[in-house]
């Protein structure tokens, strides 16, 4: 069905994306294609519907995919029919009905008379009964942009899917039926997307870096299990070559002084022998040149295994090479932060919860905020912020440090660059030397420092914003992360779990990503 034979993309700029990609995808087939955000995924995607042309290699493919992409405002100014181009074919359908029967409108509906029936029954599907299909794009949410796309599937009914993830804007209930749908449809079908749940629905795993495709014959749990093995492997041959190092380098050292012994003791003898003075110097220079060969046999072995240990070094996954280390929070477990009771929002004198609400918030809970697109999560949040204020229910609180993480980390400074908001959070006029080890510990190199924070991308966004929680020593009462994986990759995803499961105090949390909310150890549910 699909055949890339070393493929390789250049940007106009001539600087190499990626190189000798090979893949297979056979009927059936449903892979997980996964990758650090800027490796070129999408770009592959493009690739592969003929949108980008390639710069060396072969793509071949018989038939035509259906190409669900990640954004849609391009589409923001067509009608659904003709975002899902069955516009045409549903007014020469229209027409045919009404009597026009010309060979113009048999040609463009191509007999294809159960249109209309299909589009019913996949609009009923994704819950979008209520949508025209002469409804205006803009006027959607991007979940309903996202169902609208998905529903094109059964409209067009192709043998290929490509999907750039579709979980990203959907709630609880529209990612239920994006699962149900993905385990009940037997087409084959390639996806990118950081939601665990939906990769563990796929049957083969697709890791791509800029040297090509490594396949995993299993979901994205047999994926890690995979990886953990080679890390594993990494690790201990990382260990050998340190140890292999250290012996070298005492081998050096031992046979240096050796020879050093050697040659002092036969010059001793030497001087007492009465040998001539050119004879002397010409033996030394005879022992210097054997002693410098030795040095470059030893210098040689050893840059050898230093390369090798770097090589290997370079492999390991940034989330080894990350220390986070929060400070602990001022405020004892178990202190009332926030109570309400009786609380409700009107928006145009109609309350916006059908319940009013009870909650009680204490130091060190790990709640989540759960509830469809819609249903006020934002609006909760920010009362309990204190940003908002609601005259229905009685509300107490006390003044608490919060951080508020949202899904485009907004607290980083477009206008600076990563040293200048590294030194934002320099609250206790820590040394400068120690405010660039602790960017170097989120993987913040010489070379990073000077950039603007306006390019980095949303994996790199996080990781200095946690950077400068460490900075500020005094970690926060409270974090409030409001969907905050939506915009990073796996690898980033668990660099995030791992820094906010070393924070001891106050967690809410928004967000749709059951494996990420099971990770962060949750304890209780407020339900919208």
């Amino acid at each position: 069905m699909l055949l890339l034979q070393h493929v390789s993309y250049m940007h106009p700029n001539r600087e190499l994306l990626f190189d000798d990609l090979n893949l297979v995808v056979n009927n059936y087939d449903k892979i997980a294609l996964i990758g650090h955000n800027g490796v070129g995924k999408s770009t592959l995607f493009r690739i592969i519907t003929g949108s980008v042309p390639i710069s060396g290699g072969q793509c071949t493919i018989r038939t035509e995919p259906y190409y669900i992409p990640q954004v849609f405002g391009q589409f923001n100014r067509l009608t659904v029919a003709e975002a899902l181009r069955i516009d045409r074919k549903l007014q020469a359908l229209s027409e045919i009905l009404s009597g026009t029967v010309t060979e113009e409108n048999f040609t463009t509906l191509n007999d294809d008379w159960t249109l209309e029936e299909r589009c019913r029954e996949a609009l009923l599907y994704w819950q979008l009964d209520d949508i025209d299909l002469n409804q205006p794009m803009h006027t959607l949410s991007g979940g309903q942009k996202t169902k609208v796309f998905l529903a094109g599937i059964t409209i067009h009914q192709p043998e290929l899917i490509l999907l750039d993830e579709p979980s990203n804007h959907l709630d609880y209930a529209g990612r239920e039926l994006l699962y149900n749908f993905i385990q009940s449809d037997n087409r084959a079908m390639i996806v990118i997307s950081h939601d665990r749940k939906l990769l563990n629905l796929l049957d083969i795993t697709c890791e791509l870096t800029a040297n090509g495709i490594m396949t995993y014959g299993g979901n994205y749990d047999f994926y890690k299990t995979q990886k953990e093995i080679e890390n594993n492997a990494l690790h201990q041959d990382i260990q050998s070559k340190e140890k292999a190092l250290k012996k070298a380098k005492e081998k050096e050292r031992e046979t240096l002084e050796r020879q050093q012994k050697l040659d002092a003791k036969g010059k001793g003898k030497q001087e007492k022998a009465g040998v001539a003075r050119i004879m002397i110097n010409t033996m030394r220079n005879k022992a210097e040149n054997s002693t410098s060969k030795l040095k470059s046999v030893h210098a040689e072995k050893i840059g050898g295994i230093t390369k090798e240990l770097q090589n290997l070094r370079a492999t390991v996954a940034d989330i080894d090479k990350m220390k986070f280390g929060f400070g602990l929070p001022a405020l004892h477990k178990g202190k009332l932060l926030f109570k309400a009771s009786g609380l409700n929002y009107s928006y145009d004198d109609r309350p916006l919860w059908k319940y009013d609400l009870n909650i009680e918030i204490a130091s060190g809970d790990r709640i989540v905020i759960k509830g469809n697109n819609g249903s006020g999560k934002t609006t909760l949040i920010q009362i309990i912020l204190g940003n908002l204020q609601s005259e229905i229910g009685t509300i107490h609180s006390i003044p608490i440090k919060t951080i508020y993480i949202d899904q485009e980390y907004s607290l980083i400074d477009n206008r600076i660059t990563v040293y200048e908001q590294a030194q934002q959070f320099n609250t206790t006029a820590l040394p400068e030397h120690e405010i660039k080890m602790r960017l170097n510990r989120f993987l913040f190199t010489y070379d990073d420092w000077q950039k603007p924070c306006k390019v980095l991308s949303g994996g790199e966004r996080m990781r200095l914003l946690l950077c400068g929680l460490t900075i500020g020593n005094e970690a926060p009462d409270c974090i409030v992360l409001d969907e905050p994986t939506n915009n990073l990759d796996l690898q980033n995803i668990e660099i995030l779990t791992a820094s906010i499961n070393e924070y001891k105090g106050t967690l809410l949390v928004v967000s749709h990503d059951e494996v990420f909310l099971e990770q962060l150890h949750i304890e209780r549910e407020i339900i919208l």
